[in-house]
């Protein structure tokens, strides 16, 4: 389907950065204020030479803001946000509104019966008082992309300054997107920041929603609206990099695709994670100082705010919080003060030498990448999600109807195709399931994340996410087809198809840069049957087995020997943490049952290698969550998802607290909680209709826990209390 979208390059506005945005006098007083005698003393004010053009806006906080779009907390509520005027051209305000509607809604548990409105959203203020407000943030919103000048970089990078903002007493936090999301992926983590009066800066990490749709050689540009890739030249925000002549075979090989950014930049964005954040702090301090830096003699800004007068906390969640650790791990300058973050992504050392323990045992798996146990993952969770002793967990029974009927019994045939291939020993598909979910244990998930599987398998997390690591981390060209994958809308039977002409120009907000997302979903090319949505497509064998040849071919990246292997390989060295977070206080807050970033493979053995590698200078505090997983927002679909509302608690409410202490560490000297495993109480009742969350379910941290709840962490070994 063509699709002629002829949409104006995006250009900044007219009024320029530069302009003088204090009195003179009270520039000096800022100066004064942050410990200098006069605007001679400080270095002059220059752009990062990697910042291209930059947009600001100013946002009144009342019919548009920095934090709701305008839309104010009741808006945000909403299920949907309010519609385009033009589904097929929409303007590039109606798509931040919407980004801001999805992304905020994507991490959160928007219910109030689950906290929305009481324990956290814009009503809630800094001191957590609920306010009779809509909570919108007046402010001024710079975006720009970091590029070497290639135009094939081009990261996001937004610096929001609230007008609540005070230069006497100047902060800032980063708010990297989580996931694959674009720029605005990490506003309900900026949330805090916006309430606190601190600058928030953002990075897209060199990821996004939107895609290059190769059928019609469209791309999207900074704002998210599209236009042809030959009249964005370097100012797309992601374009495939595929000669004419290589786009015209694609084209007629595999057409109706499309190429994501993580996925098919070739640039293995994951190295540069920590960087891309740094820089978005290096623009934080140059759009402060643009603003509230003093003068020199001639007029020229200078570097008044600096590491040495300001509070700079690196934060966000999943792999945005990884990225905050990769950042504090590289800043040799001090531009960060310190870390406040949840469920992070770390990539440990090969060999770290860390022993992990909880209880009585040692934890015989840990410290795996992500790329090695989200491929585990997708080999077994399907089949073990019909294991009987699990056949109680939200979504079970919905995937066992789904997936294990007799019209469409994938998940049995996953089972039986594991058993085929050596992978599993037992005879019946139950036997078989609870020996799949046995291996998922050995591999390192907690007992407590046995619930979870059913709902992760049913909405494809683990092949998504599987997929998009592997061709990132091997450089893959779209045009590689890595393991024979690619994205595609589909037909109800599995089919490709052309995507609904209006599912396109708005996926700027309203994807999540990881397919399935926006109408796109994961395709096996090598179907027996020919080219099909992932999970319908039928084996060499005739049988559809939920694409088991792609899944041991992902598995076969991490584990073997080939050049392709070793090509993945090599990208996931350049990926790995080293422990050492420069002597910064930090929190980590991570939730026990989380299925998608298993505690023993993440934050436990990274507490434990920071305290190998930084010994007492180190000022890390490790905060366990029970009742917690990695999905808030699940718990706010108890129709979809029944179970989750009775049995967790959001995490979000720990992101804050590990926000206020690091703050609290940093402005005034209080110590940091020690690390400790946090006994929340679930919401129990009925699953999909549980009692409202109170302040009860969700206890504060302990400065100094109770014996049965700390903690220990040693060099290189930590122990976690049953």
């Amino acid at each position: 389907m063509k699709m002629n979208i002829k949409t104006p390059r995006f250009r900044p506005v007219s009024r320029p950065l530069s302009r003088p945005f204090l009195p003179a006098a009270l520039a000096a007083a800022v100066l004064a204020a942050c410990g200098g005698s006069n605007g001679d003393s400080a270095a002059p004010n220059t752009k990062p030479g990697y910042l291209g053009a930059i947009s600001e806006t100013t946002y009144d906080g009342a019919s548009n803001d920095l934090l709701t779009a305008g839309l104010g907390a009741s808006g945000l509520a909403a299920a949907v946000p309010p519609a385009f005027a033009d589904p097929l051209k929409p303007t590039a305000a109606e798509l931040r509104r919407t980004a801001i509607h999805t992304n905020y809604r994507a991490m959160l548990d928007m219910t109030a019966a689950g906290g929305y409105g009481t324990l956290y959203g814009p009503n809630v203020d800094a001191q957590g008082k609920v306010t009779t407000g809509e909570g919108k943030v007046p402010g001024t919103e710079y975006i720009a992309f970091a590029d070497d000048g290639t135009g094939r970089k081009n990261v996001t990078l937004m610096v929001q300054v609230p007008a609540s903002f005070d230069p006497k007493k100047p902060c800032m936090i980063t708010a990297t997107t989580s996931g694959s999301r674009g720029v605005y992926g990490g506003i309900s983590t900026g949330e805090w920041g916006l309430k606190k009066g601190c600058a928030v800066a953002y990075s897209d990490k060199g990821t996004g929603g939107a895609p290059h749709d190769l059928m019609n050689d469209t791309v999207p540009l900074i704002d998210g609206t599209r236009t042809t890739a030959a009249a964005a030249g370097k100012a797309a925000a992601f374009n495939a990099g595929l000669t004419a002549t290589e786009l015209a075979a694609f084209n007629t090989a595999t057409p109706n695709r499309f190429a994501f950014k993580h996925a098919h930049s070739g640039q293995n964005s994951e190295k540069d994670w920590g960087t891309t954040t740094l820089q978005a702090v290096e623009f934080g301090y140059y759009v402060l100082n643009q603003r509230y830096g003093a003068t020199d003699a001639a007029g020229q800004r200078l570097k008044t705010l600096t590491p040495a007068n300001t509070i700079v906390i690196a934060s966000s969640i999943s792999n945005g919080g990884g990225a905050a650790i990769a950042a504090a791990e590289l800043d040799t300058q001090g531009l960060i003060s310190g870390v406040a973050v949840s469920e992070p992504a770390i990539e440990m050392p090969a060999n770290p030498g860390i022993t992990v323990r909880r209880g009585s045992a040692d934890v015989a798996v840990t410290g795996k990448t992500l790329v090695d146990f989200t491929t585990y993952a997708n080999l077994y969770q399907a089949c073990a999600s019909l294991a009987p002793s699990v056949s109680t967990s939200p979504f079970a029974a919905a995937f066992a109807a789904g997936f294990a009927s007799a019209a469409l019994p994938i998940a049995p045939n996953r089972c039986a195709s594991l058993k085929a291939a050596g992978l599993l020993t037992a005879s019946t598909t139950a036997a078989q399931a609870e020996e799949a979910l046995q291996k998922l244990r050995a591999y390192g998930w907690e007992p407590e994340s046995n619930d979870l599987h059913a709902s992760m398998a049913a909405f494809e997390v683990s092949p998504a996410v599987a997929v998009t690591f592997a061709n990132g981390l091997s450089r893959a060209s779209v045009q590689d087809n890595l393991c024979g994958f690619s994205y595609a809308a589909t037909a109800a039977t599995g089919g490709v198809t052309p995507l609904a002409a209006a599912a396109l120009p708005g996926m700027f907000a309203t994807g999540n840069g990881v397919p399935p997302s926006g109408g796109i979903n994961l395709v096996n090319n090598l179907g027996k049957l020919g080219p099909a949505r992932d999970f319908l497509s039928v084996s060499d064998a005739g049988v559809a087995d939920w694409n088991l040849s792609g899944a041991l071919c992902l598995r076969n990246l991490v584990t073997g020997n080939d050049a392709a292997a070793k090509k993945l390989q090599a990208g996931v060295q350049e990926t790995r943490r080293n422990g050492n977070l420069r002597g910064k206080p930090a929190v980590i807050v991570h939730g026990r049952a989380d299925a998608l970033l298993p505690v023993s493979h993440t934050s436990r053995p990274y507490a434990a290698l920071n305290k190998k590698v930084e010994g007492a200078a180190g000022k890390l505090s490790y905060v366990e969550v029970a009742n917690a997983q990695h999905f808030d927002s699940f718990i706010g679909l108890p129709t979809v998802l029944p179970g989750y509302d009775s049995r967790y608690v959001p995490l979000h409410v720990y992101l804050n607290h590990a926000l206020d202490a690091v703050y609290d560490h940093l402005a005034s000297g209080k110590a940091l909680p020690a690390s400790q495993v946090v006994r929340t109480v679930p919401r129990g009742g009925t699953p999909g209709s549980a009692p409202a969350i109170t302040a009860a379910n969700v206890p504060p941290l302990a400065t100094t826990p109770a014996a049965a709840n700390a903690i220990a962490i040693t060099a290189g070994a930590i122990a976690i209390p049953d």
